[in-house]
């Protein structure tokens, strides 16, 4: 199968260092604390975050910091072939490893001591780069929580098919059998990597091009991910304005508003 056209044009008509058409609506599940739906392309994932809270567990309790806990899961289906359960039970506990570790590093645990965050990640349709998109989904989900961060997190992969690198695979290309490497960064931090993961050997001339590519990658997620966060806060803001003109009118005062605040500022 050719993967990139004569005239540099992938599969699916992108060019090999565009990324897919993203997506994200945040507050989608009224019973979380925070939730976003965030969409790669043909990638699906919806988040949900519970918390901060009391820990559930006495044991677990650490009077420093918070406990982050994570739950990924792929809906039944979410792919249009049956997965052999054992390998899906390796795939889902290496992700739930690699979005825990993420997040932990993102979240500030030492201003939430002894409190639990609990992030739940389900993929409804996947089509190549799941594991990125959740960290994404489940950022997004953290920010409408208002769970205290250090920084935003954005997550991209890049792979190398055909002698060419190629930003953020879908699922044929990532059945391609070409090395994949996902990364996370901090982008307000200097890009600090806090997520690596590579799926097979590449010669270091071609890993550090792939590299700087899913970080550039990275970068877009993120400039589209703080453009999502300022258009939430700004509805928040105008329900907010509203509710407290709406009170006003009726003698009532001020007062009102939503539960659920961000400061875009802050990423």
């Amino acid at each position: 199968m050719e993967f990139v056209s004569p005239v540099g044009l992938r599969l699916d008509g992108r060019r090999p260092q565009e990324l897919r058409a993203m997506r994200a609506q945040l507050g989608v599940l009224a019973s979380a604390d925070g939730s976003a739906l965030f969409e790669m392309g043909n990638t699906k994932v919806l988040a949900a975050v519970f918390g901060p809270k009391p820990v559930e567990q006495r044991s677990r309790e650490d009077e420093k910091r918070a406990v982050v806990r994570c739950e990924y899961a792929m809906a039944a289906f979410s792919t249009g072939e049956r997965r052999r359960r054992g390998k899906a039970d390796r795939r889902a506990t290496e992700i739930t490893k690699a979005i825990r570790n993420t997040i932990e590093q993102t979240i500030l645990t030492e201003l939430l001591p002894r409190s639990q965050v609990d992030v739940y990640v389900q993929v409804l349709q996947a089509d190549g780069g799941t594991r990125c998109a959740c960290i994404n989904a489940a950022f997004l989900a953290l920010a409408a929580a208002a769970v205290p961060m250090c920084d935003m997190v954005a997550s991209c992969a890049a792979g190398y098919l055909e002698s060419t690198p190629l930003l953020d695979l879908n699922y044929t290309e990532d059945a391609g059998g070409g090395p994949d490497v996902a990364v996370a960064i901090h982008p307000n931090l200097g890009d600090r990597l806090v997520l690596l993961q590579q799926d097979s050997r590449l010669a270091v001339d071609t890993f550090e091009e792939v590299l700087e590519l899913a970080v550039a990658g990275c970068r877009k997620v993120a400039e589209f991910m703080r453009q999502t966060l300022l258009e939430h806060t700004q509805g928040l803001a105008a329900q907010r304005a509203a509710g407290d003109a709406a009170a006003e009118a009726a003698g009532g005062g001020g007062g009102g508003g939503s539960d659920e605040e961000l400061d875009a500022d802050d990423f």
